[in-house]
């Protein structure tokens, strides 16, 4: 059981690029069958975030909190000059009260993703460091998403309730964090090595789930919006590079940054928590403020394995020059 449970889990973020959108698209396709399930969104978003909680304790949260200056200037990347250039890019294209400003916005404030630290890790990042920033990110979302969103836009320009919003991200991303938290620390960080083979795979069924009735709540709206898609497609994509190279600049600010530090940063500020975003977009926002944030989903990883394939070039090409440098130093000798 342990090794299929992993196994399932290793092969699905293998294949995530293929299988998030194939969900996406089935869900649009088969909307008439699956409308009625959509009130399940909450309850398993809530297991997911339980389960990205799992390996984070107060440790982690303590020694992120040792390095200020790269937390804060993670946070405003994300949550500042990400949501300002969004807002400018949705305002230049769709004009500043379009629903699909609202959606571009919402892209850009909404948490870090979970799905960064798998990116983080494999291309040479500081894997704690990013866990431990998504889940502190997290718990800071219901203060956060609902102050810049009214920040850019009054309440009557949304017609949306910012206390639900709060309570609603309180219930289905803080709760459910901090009993993760409480249970690594109960068991002194044996918890998600223990349960791993089960929770795991659960957790990225439900995440599949999560995206399916999504994308069928959104189908009937989406239909008639084909000759918009030509436009809102286009500036999806060019988001998600501009917060990818905030990222990848931004660390610059950080005097000779490690190359470790400037991967984290790239992946933390480009990758947000679409399946949140998406919860929140059909809940609280119309249906065209929906889809830049459903339309994230198709793009954000194939970015990111973009990404990931030019930093192992940049490794290998470091890699090679310091071979060739060996040789010629030996010969030199």
């Amino acid at each position: 059981m342990r090794k299929y449970g992993l196994s399932f889990a290793a092969w699905f973020e293998k294949y995530t690029f293929i299988l998030i959108p194939g969900s996406l698209v089935l869900g649009w396709l088969l909307s008439d069958h699956l409308i009625a399930y959509v009130g399940w969104i909450p309850y398993l978003f809530g297991y997911i975030t339980l389960v990205m909680a799992l390996g984070c304790g107060v440790r982690h949260l303590r020694d992120v909190m040792k390095r200020p200056l790269a937390v804060i200037l993670t946070l405003l990347i994300a949550h500042a000059a990400a949501p300002l250039l969004a807002y400018g890019l949705g305002a230049a294209v769709f004009g500043p009260q379009s629903d699909y400003t609202i959606g571009l916005l919402l892209f850009a404030i909404i948490p870090l993703g979970i799905s960064s630290v798998m990116w983080v890790g494999t291309s040479g990042g500081s894997v704690p460091f990013i866990l431990a920033l998504v889940v502190l990110d997290t718990m800071l979302s219901p203060i956060v998403v609902p102050t810049l969103m009214g920040a850019f836009f009054s309440n009557a320009a949304m017609d949306w309730d910012a206390k639900g919003l709060m309570v609603d991200l309180l219930q289905m991303v803080v709760l459910p964090t901090l009993v993760g938290v409480l249970l690594y620390e109960c068991s002194k960080g044996k918890i998600k090595a223990w349960s791993a083979p089960v929770a795991q795979p659960i957790s990225k069924v439900f995440f599949m789930l999560v995206v399916l009735l999504n994308a069928a709540s959104i189908a009937p709206h989406a239909a008639g919006m084909k000759q918009e898609m030509m436009i809102v497609i286009p500036a999806v994509i060019l988001l998600i590079m501009i917060c990818y190279a905030l990222g990848y600049f931004g660390a610059y600010a950080v005097r000779k940054p490690s190359r470790e530090l400037q991967i984290t940063v790239t992946y933390a500020s480009g990758m947000r928590n679409i399946s949140l975003g998406m919860v929140l977009a059909t809940a609280y926002f119309s249906p065209q403020a929906s889809i830049p944030v459903v339309l994230g989903i198709m793009f954000q990883q194939p970015a990111a394995t973009l990404i990931h394939a030019w930093w192992s070039r940049r490794r290998n090409k470091g890699g090679r020059a310091e071979q060739e440098g060996a040789w010629k130093r030996r010969i030199s000798s």
